[in-house]
């Protein structure tokens, strides 16, 4: 990973991006030593302008970001950060610079947070129960809620239909973790028939 550092006075311009929703969450500056820091640590480190120093994000506000993957541009002078953010990221307390968060990423936040409650086994989930009660329970829910989509989509009352779509793709979130598959696979598959 070769980054042209010298064509703009030594900093470059870095896009945070949430990992999981691929949401655009602020825009920084590295200088080589902000950047080496960033891979060497895992945790995302620029070079502030302001205080004219090397700033962790998160090192006052404890809302750092985790580095999952980083991309040069193809005139290698923008670097792009995939991260999973602590929490907020913006200092206004926003979950982004460019504002709240876009819920069209928001089925991997909710498989993440499905996985979640069942690798802490929290007890008093209704998520985990439905997990404890093995792949077969898990999948016969699915079927049920497809059965009660396929009912209401034959009448129509939208709210109703929406909130069974919704029953029908958390359930399937939960049947995807039960078999340790990711959404990410699936997407993939339909990118691959798209093509």
């Amino acid at each position: 990973m070769k980054i042209d550092f010298s064509k703009t006075n030594g900093l470059v311009p870095v896009i945070i991006q949430d990992e999981r929703t691929l949401q655009v969450l602020m825009l920084g500056y590295m200088n080589e030593e902000a950047f080496s820091k960033t891979k060497e640590e895992g945790i995302v480190t620029f070079f502030s302008r302001s205080k004219n120093r090397l700033w962790t994000k998160g090192e006052e506000s404890g809302n750092f970001l985790s580095v999952k993957n980083i991309e040069v541009d193809c005139d290698q002078d923008t670097i792009l950060i995939k991260v999973i953010p602590t929490n907020t990221v913006c200092h206004t307390g926003s979950f982004s610079c460019f504002g709240e968060k876009d819920s069209k990423g928001f089925l991997y936040e909710l498989e993440e947070k499905i996985s979640q409650r069942i690798d802490d086994k929290i007890q008093d989930s209704y998520t985990y129960s439905l997990y404890q009660k093995g792949i077969n329970k898990v999948a016969q829910k699915v079927g049920e809620e497809a059965v009660e989509l396929v009912i209401e989509a034959k009448d129509d009352n939208e709210d109703l239909f929406k909130n069974e779509a919704a029953d029908l793709l958390y359930h399937f979130l939960i049947l995807l973790k039960a078999k340790n598959i990711h959404l990410a696979d699936i997407e993939e598959i339909l990118l691959d028939r798209n093509k």
